[in-house]
């Protein structure tokens, strides 16, 4: 059975990610929550833009 959620290894400047974490504190999430909102926020501006994405599941 597949998992819903996939592990994906990010790599990033540690500065910015000591900023970015400070900014997902503050809007009260997690670093992981936040990076997931992002993600959301950019695929449905993209999808707004362009139509929707279809995916094969």
């Amino acid at each position: 059975m597949e998992e819903k959620l996939l592990r994906y290894t990010l790599r990033v400047d540690r500065l910015l990610f000591q900023k970015f974490r400070y900014v997902a504190e503050f809007e009260g999430r997690s670093a992981n929550k936040e990076i997931e909102q992002y993600l959301k926020k950019c695929v449905a501006d993209f999808e707004k833009e362009h139509g929707e994405i279809k995916v094969n599941n």
